[in-house]
């Protein structure tokens, strides 16, 4: 007999999230990210891109969980998709694309311009990590930079590194992520 479906509430998603529960993530990542991908399927994205936003709304989400005193004032589905939203919008930007968004379902996606006052922390988050980034050093910053921001593929990396293999470039990558990680959450 197959195990019945868990149903959680935003609560739960919240403190499951929180706590590292790994099913809660599961099911919060299948709950939310089809309105995500839906809305930037509608504005001129990818499957890919939505993936890599909505990853980053629930690292969002997840800074702004631990927050002392944070409390959600709205749904949950409506603070991802704000999250999800600006994040887009300043991909759009960086990118130097035009655009227009267009709503995917005109019931369901609620105006979230009330909600958006953690814009500022976010904001306040890249520049810590652009800090992280200078003290984390060379060559790790740029090998970071040239993946992330550049695309660099990990065979560029190797040869311009000097490393003998991609899977060597992988692997610098990965410690130099982890060095990142330290710098960026000791602060």
């Amino acid at each position: 007999m197959q195990k019945p479906k868990e149903q959680f509430t935003d609560n739960d998603f919240l403190v499951g999230l929180l706590n590292g529960k790994n099913d809660v993530l599961s099911a919060l990542y299948k709950k939310y990210y089809n309105v995500v991908l839906k809305f930037i399927l509608y504005n001129s994205g990818t499957a890919a891109s939505a993936q890599d936003i909505y990853q980053e709304t629930i690292i969002v989400l997840f800074e702004s969980v631990k927050k002392p005193g944070f409390e959600l004032k709205c749904q949950l589905q409506t603070y991802i998709f704000s999250i999800a939203k600006r994040l887009w919008l300043k991909e759009l930007k960086k990118n130097g694309k035009t655009f227009l968004f267009k709503e995917v379902e005109e019931n369901k996606i609620v105006d979230v311009t009330e909600d958006l006052k953690d814009y500022d922390e976010i904001e306040a988050n890249i520049e810590k990590m652009n800090k992280s980034l200078i003290v984390l050093g060379e060559p790790c910053s740029e090998l970071i930079k040239d993946f992330y921001i550049n695309k660099l593929s990990m065979e560029q990396i190797a040869e311009k590194f000097g490393y003998t293999n991609a899977d060597n470039a992988k692997t610098q990558k990965y410690k130099c992520l982890q060095r990142l990680k330290k710098f960026f959450f000791d602060k």
